[in-house]
């Protein structure tokens, strides 16, 4: 079993930044990949970005250049630094993982944008 623990949401003004983390209880480095999600209110849970065990990331068109996801291996922790926030950025946001071909998923750490 995989156990999946956000931290880092928050509030924050339009055009700041925030840095989500997501504990993992065991070795990320044998998970086939990484990703965060996100849910605003009323829609679909969507991705973000998604990095995998090779190295390579993907990044949902309306956050490329302003997040980044990564990982610390020895901390066993995925982070997404959210830069330029806006506040169609707001929602709940999400980390999973997927080891072998089973998806994990954390409860959630929540992201307000707002003046």
């Amino acid at each position: 079993q995989v156990q999946l623990v956000e931290s880092g949401g928050g509030l924050v003004q339009p055009g700041g930044s925030l840095r989500l983390s997501c504990a993992a209880s065991g070795s990320i480095s044998t998970f086939t990949a990484m990703a965060w999600y996100r849910r605003a209110p009323g829609k679909q849970r969507d991705l973000v970005a998604s990095i995998h065990n090779d190295g390579n990331t993907h990044y949902v068109d309306s956050v490329k250049g302003r997040f980044a996801i990564a990982r610390d291996l020895a901390k066993r922790t995925l982070y997404l630094q959210m830069n330029s926030l806006k506040s169609e950025d707001t929602a709940l946001y999400y980390c999973s993982a997927l080891v072998s071909r089973t998806a994990y998923w954390g409860q959630g750490t929540q992201v307000t944008v707002s003046s």
